[in-house]
């Protein structure tokens, strides 16, 4: 069995090279963060520096900060880099505050449960 040695380091993981970089994190829950990658380990736990979490709802969008942020691995889907020199996102999003985007969120959530009862009550007319 061999060992890596320490110029063997970026291949051992990608999560190196990302190190004091600006990063977007998705979540298995689905929460986007954003913030500077400072520290990780072997199991991809991951902590943010500047760290906030982005709500995007529609074309509404809100970044709510959260601070220094631990990461547990298991919940990473992706990571990815931020360029930037590239807008963050398209000039149509508009910011808007935390209160806001939480009614937003609400009113969504309402729409798709209203959306999901109208189809358990459809179901017996079998449109397929």
């Amino acid at each position: 069995m061999s060992w890596a040695g320490p110029e063997d380091i970026y291949l051992s993981t990608s999560l190196a090279s990302y190190l004091d970089k600006k990063l977007l994190v998705l979540l298995r829950d689905g929460r986007k963060l954003l913030g500077t990658l400072r520290s990780f380990d072997q199991f991809a736990n991951a902590v943010l520096e500047g760290a906030c979490d982005r709500v995007i709802v529609g074309d509404l969008y809100c970044d709510i900060p959260l601070g220094l942020y631990v990461i547990r691995g298991e919940n990473v889907v992706l990571i990815g880099e931020l360029d930037l020199e590239r807008e963050e996102l398209p000039p149509h999003m508009t910011c808007v505050s935390a209160a806001e985007i939480k009614r937003a969120q609400k009113t969504e959530r309402e729409a798709t449960d209203l959306k999901g009862t109208m189809r358990k009550r459809m179901e017996f007319l079998d449109l397929d």
